[in-house]
Order: structure tokens, then C-alpha cells, then sequence
């Protein structure tokens, strides 16, 4: 696979997975509401996948030994990867409660992220359990604090 894919496809979904887990999270723990999750998961989808695109884009541009066309095929990779893996939380959402939902895309969203971290570490030739839970310890920190923002959020800002 062509560098410049690998990179937009890499960032799309690890993007995709930390950023829609943490705000799906946050949101549920402070709102319990399905449509806000449903909501923020379509604003990740859109609004988000445009500006990791946007970032990769100009952060290639800053690389003067990439080429236009490598440029636009990470924006383009980034774009897609995200807005497409984003919007695969948003099976378990409308076909279960929004308590399991929840679980089931946290466990979606690590078993594609050590999926990921696997091949990237072997691909590099490096310890794949440690790049794994490195990864995953960094997820969790992100539902972890997501969830308790949330709380914090609907005590001090609650109707």
C-alpha cells in the first residue's frame, strides 16, 4: 500500500475510534440521551473527518519532500477512513440500548485498534503486545476521563 494512503488510513480510523468513543461516552454519561450520541457521532462523521483531513493536509504540505498527489491522497485517506469508521458506531446505537450500544462499540473500537496496532508494530518490527496495550492504555484514559467529564458536565450544568 502507498505511504500516503497508509498514513490518512491509520490516522482516519485511530482518529475515528479515540474521538467518537470519547465523545459518545462523555456524551451518554451526561446526557443518557440516545439523539445526542446519534448527534455527536454524525458531527464526528462530518465536521470532524474534514478537519483531520484539513490537518493532515497542510501538515503533508509542510513535508517538502512529499508531492501533490501524495499530499491529496492522505487528505482524501484521512477523510474517508474517518467519516467511514465513525459511522460504524452508529449500528450498535440504533439496534440496541444506548447502555449496551455503548459497551459493544467500546469493545468494537479496541478490537480494531489492537487489530490495527498489531500491524503496524509487526510491519515495523516491533514488540506487538507492548504497541497494543500502549495504544489501548491511551484509549482508555480518553473513555475513562470522557466518562466522568460527562458527569461532572450534567451535575454542574443540569437541569
Amino acid at each position: 500500500m502507498k505511504q500516503s494512503l497508509k498514513v490518512g488510513i491509520c490516522f482516519g480510523i485511530t482518529s475515528g475510534i479515540i474521538t467518537t468513543l470519547g465523545l459518545m461516552v462523555g456524551l451518554n454519561s451526561g446526557t443518557k440521551s440516545k439523539l445526542a450520541v446519534i448527534g455527536g457521532i454524525l458531527t464526528i462523521a462530518i465536521a470532524d473527518s474534514f478537519s483531520d483531513a484539513l490537518g493532515i493536509h497542510i501538515s503533508e504540505e509542510s513535508d517538502k519532500k512529499k508531492n501533490k498527489k501524495q499530499i491529496w491522497e492522505s487528505t482524501v485517506s484521512t477523510f474517508a477512513a474517518k467519516f467511514l469508521f465513525a459511522l460504524t458506531f452508529m449500528v450498535p446505537i440504533l439496534l440496541f440500548t444506548l447502555k449496551n450500544a455503548i459497551y459493544i462499540n467500546i469493545a468494537w473500537g479496541a478490537i480494531v485498534l489492537s487489530l490495527l496496532s498489531y500491524m503496524i508494530a509487526q510491519e515495523q518490527n516491533e514488540n506487538r503486545l507492548k504497541a497494543i496495550f500502549e495504544h489501548l492504555f491511551i484509549a482508555g484514559i480518553v473513555i475513562i476521563s470522557s466518562h466522568y467529564l460527562g458527569k461532572w458536565i450534567s451535575v454542574t450544568f443540569g437541569e
